[in-house]
């Protein structure tokens, strides 16, 4: 940990580059530190036909248009708390 602390940049910039960092606590295991995948989360999802788009927009959905607040939020409040 004290390593890790003293070096963390240095440990980032190796896991951005591909690399993997194994954080130990008194010789246990305790986390890995690698890199990210980018890319898409839910298209392995998707390809397992687990999850799919939404039909529509969930804004709109009753053909409202949104209303803007005459005033601050707080001043609405208080007055329906009188």
């Amino acid at each position: 940990m004290r390593e890790l602390h003293n070096q963390l940049s240095r440990y980032v910039r190796h896991a951005a580059e591909g690399g993997e960092v194994v954080v130990t606590m008194r010789g246990q295991r305790v986390a890995r530190l690698s890199p990210l995948e980018i890319g898409d989360p839910l298209a392995e999802l998707r390809a397992r036909r687990l999850v799919q788009e939404p039909a529509r927009s969930k804004r709109n959905l009753h053909g409202r248009k949104r209303l803007a607040a005459s005033a601050p939020v707080s001043d609405l409040v208080a007055e329906q708390r009188r």
